[in-house]
């Protein structure tokens, strides 16, 4: 079977290409992107992408799909769908599920669930140390050898330092990486929200921004003395974007990811008690907000990941002060992170590189391109589209969305993995 997607607008990083194409992929790969019109064959599936972007499948580097252990937040069935429908053609799941992703009898039924589910790719993420304990490292070799990407912790900090080394170490010799949830603890104390003036209002106790930035500068010399790779989970402080810029700058090994709620909100979305809004890191002031955006321009920020984190009524519908952190992400990324286009902070080749190319290259996949030979996941944008975030039509289980009601521009029309078509919106939906 061909499928012809014709007349899109093609933005592909990898090869610095912004042109109007066809692109042609057969057997799950791309064949050639060309321009002109290309030979129809009753075997074709033509889609006409006029006015829309084409881009290689999005990849979402941090995601939570709760599965196993917690099927009624989300399953890796449901969260591959809601995957698919915020046009992501990749993901990777972090380990904090019941059991704890730390062996490989867990990374072996992830996987197994993910081809079950038969949408986007899952790429697991397997723990830094045993149960999340922070006292002992998983077996790193055996998570490798099950087809972990990376390890972390996420959800909880490393706070051992000397731990922590050793899976810098540790990784080097597996040819992975680590992703750090950079949180001070023992600093972050019973903090619910941001420290500051809201806080104080809502007669809330408040977490100060250097809770994060005093564990991303420690984690950032830990991966200078070891010489290994290190990605900066959910970036939200300026003094923590402040400190990544440095390190780069001296040549330190780093990566960091945002997420679109700490460049959509500040912790103004907290002031009528919106448990959809409490997160960790939480929302910040709008100084942060304008530290990111400059982090994602300059360079400093090299990610945008969604952080989706699905939980159910029974950890949103309570007391704020004992409501889960977190919120959903994957069916608002894309339009969300299409407001800094339209804002002028980044170029739409810079974004579909923070959503494609740039993950792909800090994991190590085999993806975020549209060069012929290239298995063919690819992303159908429509850059133009309006519509009003209704969270109960979401593929994912999860309601915990601090959008819902917003009007927003811009989501994925189809979405491709390995040439097979795996979401459709309007105008290309069946009805």
């Amino acid at each position: 079977m061909r499928l012809i997607i014709r007349g899109g607008r093609v933005i592909d990083p990898a090869s610095n290409t912004d042109a109007i194409k066809n692109v042609v992929i057969e057997n799950g790969r791309i064949v050639r992107l060309q321009s002109g019109a290309e030979t129809r064959n009753p075997d074709s599936e033509i889609i006409d992408a006029s006015g829309m972007w084409v881009v290689p499948g999005l990849i979402d580097m941090h995601t939570h799909l709760r599965e196993p252990g917690h099927e009624y937040k989300e399953t890796i069935a449901t969260g591959c769908a809601a995957a698919a429908a915020g046009g992501f053609t990749s993901i990777c799941c972090m380990p904090n599920t019941t059991p704890v992703n730390d062996n490989q009898s867990v990374t072996d039924y992830i996987l197994k669930k993910a081809r079950e589910a038969e949408h986007a790719r899952v790429y697991p993420v397997g723990a830094i140390s045993k149960g999340l304990q922070g006292r002992s490292l998983a077996e790193f070799g055996e998570l490798k050898e099950a087809g972990v990407v990376a390890v972390s912790d996420d959800g909880n900090p490393v706070m051992n330092s000397q731990l922590m080394r050793r899976a810098l170490e540790y990784t080097r010799a597996f040819d992975l990486f680590v992703i750090s949830h950079c949180e001070d603890l023992d600093l972050a104390g019973s903090g619910v929200m941001n420290e500051g003036t809201v806080a104080t209002r809502l007669g809330l106790r408040g977490i100060p921004n250097a809770v994060e930035s005093v564990m991303v500068s420690r984690d950032l010399m830990l991966a200078e003395l070891t010489g290994a790779k290190l990605h900066i989970a959910h970036v939200s402080a300026a003094d923590s974007v402040r400190c990544i810029r440095d390190a780069k700058k001296r040549g330190v090994l780093v990566t960091a990811e945002t997420a679109p709620h700490y460049f959509s909100l500040t912790e103004a979305a907290l002031l009528d008690y919106n448990t959809n809004a409490k997160m960790n890191p939480p929302l910040r002031t709008k100084k942060d907000v304008e530290a990111i955006c400059e982090g994602l321009r300059d360079g400093s920020i090299d990610a945008i990941a969604t952080d989706h984190a699905p939980h159910s009524i029974l950890e949103k519908d309570i007391e704020f002060d004992a409501a889960a952190n977190g919120i959903i992400g994957m069916e608002t990324s894309l339009p969300l992170s299409l407001k800094l286009v339209r804002n002028g902070i980044l170029d739409p080749m810079t974004l579909i590189a923070k959503m494609s190319t740039n993950p792909a290259r800090i994991i190590g996949l085999p993806a975020g391109q549209l060069k012929p030979g290239a298995s063919a996941d690819v992303t159908v944008i429509d850059p133009e589209v309006s519509f009003t975030v209704d969270a109960n039509s979401f593929k994912s289980k999860a309601r915990n969305c601090p959008f819902d009601g917003w009007n927003l521009q811009g989501k994925a029309a189809l979405t491709i993995v390995e040439g097979r078509i795996i979401h459709r919106s309007p105008p290309f939906d069946l009805g």
